[in-house]
């Protein structure tokens, strides 16, 4: 889990940034929203995991094996979350590194029945840039 830049400290680094990545899927109209996105999210484990690669991208890591966790899918009328499980994947050669651990998601979910899209919206995160030298 990442830390927070701004809890520590009272001092904002200008190189400061705020990232919040967002996805769409096609999602035709259902009876059963819920039961249709665990399938959707089955079906679409590569692009889950390009969406979550992008909070990882800084340190060098892929996400892979994207799973849903069924338990935490919430839908209230169009709004819910749910979260993801998968595998973190650091991998240099050059450094020979080559590490994998477990780590999960939760990400907020819009449907959107006119136009029959899902919208996951992702977490809010911090992010430094690299510093000048």
């Amino acid at each position: 889990m990442r830390s927070s830049l701004l809890k520590s400290s009272n001092f904002i680094p200008s190189n400061l940034n705020f990232m919040k990545e967002t996805w769409t899927f096609d999602f035709p109209k259902s009876e059963n929203p819920k039961d249709q996105l665990i399938q959707l999210f089955a079906l679409k484990q590569n692009e889950l995991g390009i969406f979550l690669s992008y909070y990882y991208k800084s340190e060098g890591a892929v996400v892979e094996n994207v799973e849903v966790d069924p338990r935490s899918l919430q839908l209230i009328g169009q709004t819910g979350s749910v979260r993801f499980d998968f595998d973190l994947v650091h991998f240099n050669a050059c450094l020979a590194i080559h590490d994998k651990k477990r780590e999960s998601m939760e990400v907020q979910l819009q449907l959107d029945s006119g136009k029959e899209t899902v919208l996951l919206i992702g977490p809010i995160w911090q992010e430094r840039e690299m510093d000048e030298i």
